[in-house]
């Protein structure tokens, strides 16, 4: 593991980059405990200060964790895709709000995603998948759901299409999608859009997804796509004639 004291980069930062390496190309092995903090300053030459923040980085990415005690220190994580799921839609979340992704990219990549795993889903979906989809749908088209209920079932049917492909990578991968960029989009697009038109969207991918019919399934995700993309583009012009006035 190496650093470079001459660079511009914080020293903590390389130092936790150079032991994230370590892990993952197999030189600090799961549950394998780390040097000690002293034995840390002397490989890098480095303060206590960099060490401890560097392993203070690691800790918020999961990748380690401190034990107390005789037998205590810093061990490797075992790093599952569960426990991974919390820091994908935080990160997603930052990188939306903060503008780092347009609403038409995020909104692109968020039916691509779930129109990828729509296939595996029809395959393997179960009774309760199309049961909860179908609950959602039904409480959705309930009168006087607030704006928050209507968008958090709105979050929760689509979490079930994701569960019903039964594909762990795919969950983690469209953590972002369903249960970061989705609220976010929720919370733009909601003043415009027409429920009636979601909820009927819904049934229909409900139904079909019941069918184990994926090409209907893409091709109503699709539908929703386009739609969600017409309602943000009216709502920003909107936005943009109001700060024009």
């Amino acid at each position: 593991m190496k650093i470079d004291p001459d660079s511009s980069v914080d020293l903590s930062i390389q130092i936790a980059s150079a032991i994230r390496d370590a892990i993952i190309d197999g030189t600090l092995p799961v549950d394998e405990r780390l040097p000690s903090e002293q034995e840390l300053c002397e490989h890098f030459s480095v303060s206590r200060s960099s060490v401890r923040e560097a392993l203070k980085r690691l800790g918020a990415q999961s990748l380690i964790r401190t034990q107390r005690g005789a037998t205590g220190g810093a061990f490797v994580n075992r790093l599952t895709y569960a426990a991974a799921h919390g820091q994908q839609i935080t990160t997603s979340t930052l990188l939306l709000s903060m503008n780092e992704v347009s609403f038409s990219t995020a909104c692109e990549a968020r039916y691509a995603l779930e129109s990828a795993c729509a296939r595996l889903a029809a395959q393997r979906r179960t009774a309760d998948h199309v049961a909860t989809m179908r609950a959602e749908a039904y409480k959705q088209a309930q009168p006087g759901l607030t704006d928050e209920a209507f968008c958090a079932s709105d979050v929760a049917f689509h979490r079930a299409l994701v569960d019903a492909a039964d594909n762990d990578v795919m969950s983690y991968q469209l953590a972002g999608a369903v249960e970061a960029m989705q609220p976010l989009m929720n919370m733009i697009t909601f003043s415009a859009r027409s429920r009636e038109r979601i909820v009927a969207l819904h049934n229909d991918i409900a139904t079909a997804l019941d069918d184990q019919d994926a090409d209907k399934i893409c091709e109503l995700l699709n539908e929703l796509s386009s739609y969600t993309n017409s309602l943000a583009e009216s709502v920003f012009a909107e936005r943009d004639a109001l700060r024009g006035q």
